[in-house]
């Protein structure tokens, strides 16, 4: 049953299903259709690049591609993941975050029926992914600017029939303990297998979770290890984990992160671990200067794409 919904979530995405009646563009080949020198429009100089790609309300009509790099790029022939399917709910609707390039949402689709496999789970409650440009948030995110960014609830879903007001009041549970140092008691089994399906997709690069999780999921797991490399530490990350895909494949322009380092990564975790309960002394001598305010990207600053990506009609 679940196999079978998770096909009709597919063809409802392929065919255009929430909110977009054209078919999406394969995410391959179609980078060279889009000029790196598109002219910047003397009204969009200057102009903080946030506030151009907050006010896009849909994805642009070109070839799907993603441009630049995780937090200084954008998306071509965005696919907006529909509202709700048979394994899954898009949250914070009002946001307008739920668009994404074409193989995150596939990728999002399929692990939603496995989590929907899992005892108590009904799916996934899927947050933010990406504007339908992406590009610099107005709110939020330094990254998601691509479409290959996710964010996944650590709710584990009992119904997927949440009113549009209702996913703007819901919260995710937090499941970590001691500043992150230890899970607390929500933290499930469940929650490793799901996170353990994610990373196990050839197209993840990289998983995001809090410290604490990452030395839970390193002692719990007794067979294959390798899937763990993917599993990184990270500041915050206990509401919601957070899925980043590689470049597609044959992507042009797209920028990817560089591997993880080689082996598990458990023996990093647990040094930030440590850190946290024993957090290390401040340097002797700070620095005397204060770092300059961070600039706000213009388009200027983005890959030469977006600026077509951006005009696209």
């Amino acid at each position: 049953m679940v196999r079978f919904a998770a096909l009709i979530a597919l063809c409802l995405v392929v065919a255009g299903c929430g909110g977009s009646k054209s078919k999406p563009a394969k995410s391959s080949g179609g980078a060279e259709s889009i000029s790196s020198q598109a002219e910047i429009p003397a009204a969009m100089k200057g102009v903080p690049a946030k506030q151009l790609f907050g006010k896009a309300g849909a994805g642009s009509k070109q070839p799907a591609a993603a441009f630049g790099s995780y937090a200084k790029g954008c998306v071509a022939g965005a696919v907006q993941l529909p509202e709700t399917g048979p394994t899954w709910q898009a949250m914070r609707l009002s946001r307008n975050r739920n668009w994404g390039h074409p193989e995150t949402i596939d990728m999002l689709v399929k692990l939603s029926a496995k989590a929907a496999q899992q005892p108590g789970w009904s799916g996934l409650y899927i947050g933010d992914i990406s504007q339908p440009r992406g590009g610099p948030m107005l709110t939020g995110h330094a990254s998601h600017q691509m479409g290959l960014d996710a964010d996944i609830w650590m709710l584990p879903p009992k119904r997927l029939n949440l009113s549009r007001s209702e996913r703007e009041n819901i919260s995710s549970i937090s499941l970590r303990r001691s500043k992150g140092a230890f899970t607390n008691d929500s933290w499930t089994r469940q929650h490793h297998e799901v996170i353990k399906a994610a990373a196990k997709d050839p197209r993840t690069a990289r998983i995001f979770v809090f410290p604490g999780a990452k030395v839970q999921m390193c002692k719990d797991e007794k067979g294959d290890r390798a899937w763990l490399r993917k599993i990184r530490p990270w500041y915050g990350h206990h509401y919601h984990f957070h899925v980043r895909l590689k470049c597609p494949k044959g992507a042009r322009g797209c920028v990817d992160q560089n591997p993880p380092p080689a082996g598990d990564g458990c023996a990093d975790a647990q040094q930030w671990v440590n850190n946290i309960l024993n957090p290390p002394p401040p340097p002797k001598d700070p620095p005397k200067v204060k770092p300059k305010p961070r600039r706000e990207l213009t388009l200027a600053d983005l890959p030469g794409q977006c600026s077509a990506v951006l005009q696209s009609r």
